[in-house]
This record gives structure tokens, sequence and C-alpha cells, in this order.
């Protein structure tokens, strides 16, 4: 049953998160300069309460199928270092995935890269409605509301979507450092690529490890592109930022990178009426 579906069916939606529960999104520094918005859908690993942690183990929720790991922490320097707004979800998108068009087989999965989940087998409409209503919706409209309050400023803000990826995929090595994808709009990919290119060491995948022609997501597509937003999904190999210090590392190549691409395109996206 898809989204338009489920709205029209009236379904109502029992009560997911309990008190002691997060809240569905985690707003970081919402006063920030906004020439670009930072998301991070992928961000947290929190399954709700009610749950009981989908029926999985807790080392099978600490791995990449259960979130970005380092994409978080990644985001959190950014929005430091680079004095920008970023709107990170918190649940794992095995709950259900904030990237992902509701009802689409990929959007609350029984089976993901292999995973059965136990806690997603045969979900009624009011179990869908409850996590699109509690999770889902709330983390798409607070990043509507940091544009939203962007725009109010003056400023059309670029959107940068952060994600990691694994090293191997399918017994395949994927060696690039960070990748950047884009679809039609290269005002901002551009820029960074080269930015990231002007480092010979580094490795940089276009459109690699993911192309993103013909869509780059349900965020960015909702969002940026919906918008007419300038925007840029950046992958960072997820064994580079799983210590501390990695994380350290790479969130300051890609924060000097980033500044670098922002400063161009800022003067462009700054409205002056």
């Amino acid at each position: 049953m898809d989204d338009v579906s489920l709205r029209s069916a009236g379904t109502v939606a029992a009560r997911l998160l309990g008190p002691d529960d997060p809240s569905p999104f985690e707003l970081i520094n919402p006063r920030g300069r906004a020439v670009a918005l930072l998301i991070c859908d992928h961000a947290g690993r929190a399954v709700p309460t009610a749950l009981d942690r989908l029926g999985l183990a807790d080392a099978e929720l600490g791995r990449h199928v259960a979130w970005d790991i380092g994409a978080g922490e990644v985001t959190r320097y950014l929005a430091r270092a680079l004095d920008l707004p970023a709107v990170l979800g918190t649940y794992s998108r095995l709950v259900i995935d904030l990237n992902r068009r509701p009802g689409t087989p990929d959007s609350i999965g029984e089976l993901s890269h292999g995973l059965a989940v136990p806690g997603n087998r045969g979900l009624g409409p009011a179990e869908v409605a409850a996590r699109l209503d509690q999770i889902f919706r709330p983390y798409h409209r607070a990043v509507d509301a940091a544009i939203a309050a962007a725009r109010a400023r003056g400023v059309d803000p670029a959107m940068v979507s952060i994600h990691s990826y694994t090293p191997v995929l399918r017994d395949v090595e994927r060696p690039w450092h960070i990748g950047v994808s884009w679809d039609r709009d290269r005002r901002l990919s551009d820029p960074l690529i080269a930015a990231l290119k002007a480092d010979p060491a580094l490795n940089i995948g276009e459109n690699q490890p993911y192309s993103g022609l013909g869509g780059n997501g349900y965020s960015v597509e909702a969002h940026a592109v919906a918008a007419g937003l300038a925007d840029a999904v950046v992958e960072i190999r997820q064994d580079l930022i799983d210590t501390p210090a990695g994380i350290k590392r790479w969130a300051g190549v890609l924060a000097a990178a980033l500044a670098e691409a922002l400063r161009g395109l800022g003067a462009a996206e700054t409205r002056t009426g």
C-alpha cells in the first residue's frame, strides 16, 4: 500500500514512540549561516522500544545495513566547522528508510541486503502509518522548515546529503575515498569534485559508488530538486570514518573542499529581494 493509499484509507496510526524514545530527528545549529543545509538520513540506529529491536541482535543493528556508520558524526563536524544547519535522522533505516519513497519495497523492508527483519513482517496499514506519521514525516517536515528558515533570510540554500558506504559490496572492492553524486544539476557537485581532486592523493568517485543519474534518492528529490536548490550527495567510505580519528581527518578534508565549493555558489544563491 503506497503513501497516498494510506492517507485516503483514513488509517489511524497506533502510538509508536514512547516517552523514553528519542525524537525522530536531530536539529543542529539551526541559526547557522545557511549557505547550505546538511542532511543525514541514515545518521541513527535507534529502534522504538515498542518494536523490541525489530527482533534483531544488537550486533546486527550495529552493521551498515541498519545505518550509515560515521556519517552522522561527519555531519555534526561539518555543521560546526562551516556554521551550517543540519538535520539528522535518528532511527534506523530498518524501521523506515527516510531516503525511500513510502510504499516502495525498500521503505520498510522485510529483507534488507540479505538480512531478514522479523519486526517488519506482515505489517498492517496502521503499523505502517505509525512509522510514517511519527518518524518519516516529522524528519521531512524538519528539512522543509530548515529550508524555509534559510529562505526567510534571503538565501536559497544548497543541500548536501551525507552518507557512508561499505568498502566491499558483493565481493567487489570500492576504492574511492569519497564519492560525489548528482543528477541534472551540477552547480554544487562540479566545484566540490574539483576541490577534492586538488589533492592528488584522494581517489574521488564521480557518480560512484552510486550514480545519481535518474534521481539521487527520495530526500534530495523531494526537497532540493523540487525547490530548485543546488544539491550534491556525498558518500564517504565507511572504513575511513569508523573511528574518532578517522572522522576528524576525513570530515576535515570534506569541510575544506565544501567551504571552497560553497564560496562561489553562496554569492549566486543569495537573493536580494
